[in-house]
């Protein structure tokens, strides 16, 4: 049976919540029973389909993949980033997380940012029934305008306002909100003054949960590397090995044997 969202939420102070990216049906299935909350996020872009950025990601893509985890999901929940542009009018928002639901099997979206756009927008997907997950502090979406990928909240006045951005969030109707990139102390602090639980990346460990992108996690790619990485494995090596093996035994011929054969 999957987690729901009040299930997550009733982990906050208890047990933290364990969270992966995922972008297709066979590794959701071999996380599924280790994971609370896997996320298919727009990162999908740069890992899987060599994308630059998070930007070019469209709303086919994501709901093509987010299909595939679902069919792999079975205890986690399952959420779903809003690619950039799906959600600049509330109608379009809602139309598109809808969507996420309804045909990609979803149980909540994610949106980034904090402003007043973002607020209303997150207002009217809770009116509608919609769960949603926030996400401050560095928003690959607006990483341009942002300067790059940048610890944000260094100064008081942007630590203030990503505070600030966090409770508004929570009024909204947030269940949940992803801090990404702040420095420790701020994350502390706003994991304090919210109800509703902080998952981290790169947000120090005081937050109610971590989340890392599966193929940073795995060692699948070394394109970006930042300081809150911590490599659980090194598939890309193994796979790059692999790989030359098989070409190795094909071309020598060991390839397929006679037990290999019909």
């Amino acid at each position: 049976m999957r987690l729901t969202v009040r299930d997550i939420q009733k982990k906050k102070g208890k047990e933290k919540i364990v969270s992966l990216t995922a972008y297709d049906f066979s590794m959701a299935r071999l996380l599924d029973d280790s994971i609370d909350l896997l996320l298919v996020g727009d990162s999908v872009g740069m890992v899987c389909l060599g994308y630059d950025s998070t930007l070019p990601v469209t709303m086919r893509e994501m709901l093509h993949h987010t299909k595939a985890v679902g069919r792999g999901v079975s205890r986690a929940l399952l959420a779903a980033d809003m690619p950039f542009g799906s959600c600049d009018t509330l109608s379009k928002a809602v139309r598109n997380a809808f969507r996420f639901l309804k045909e990609a099997g979803a149980d909540a979206v994610k949106i980034e940012g904090g402003d007043g756009h973002t607020i209303q927008v997150v207002k009217g997907l809770r009116d509608a029934g919609i769960p949603v997950i926030g996400h401050l502090g560095l928003t690959p979406q607006r990483v341009v305008e942002l300067g790059g990928y940048k610890v944000q909240g260094k100064t008081p006045q942007a630590a203030e306002k990503i505070l600030t951005q966090a409770r508004r969030l929570e009024e909204a109707g947030v269940f949940s909100v992803v801090l990404e990139c702040i420095p420790a102390e701020l994350g502390r602090k706003i994991t304090a003054a919210l109800k509703i639980p902080t998952i981290g990346i790169g947000a120090g460990p005081h937050c109610d949960g971590q989340i890392l992108v599966l193929y940073d996690l795995l060692g699948l790619q070394d394109r970006i590397r930042p300081r809150f990485l911590r490599t659980y494995a090194f598939l890309g090596a193994e796979v790059k090995k692999a790989a030359r093996k098989f070409r190795d035994d094909v071309r020598k011929g060991k390839y397929p044997s006679s037990r290999e054969s019909f």
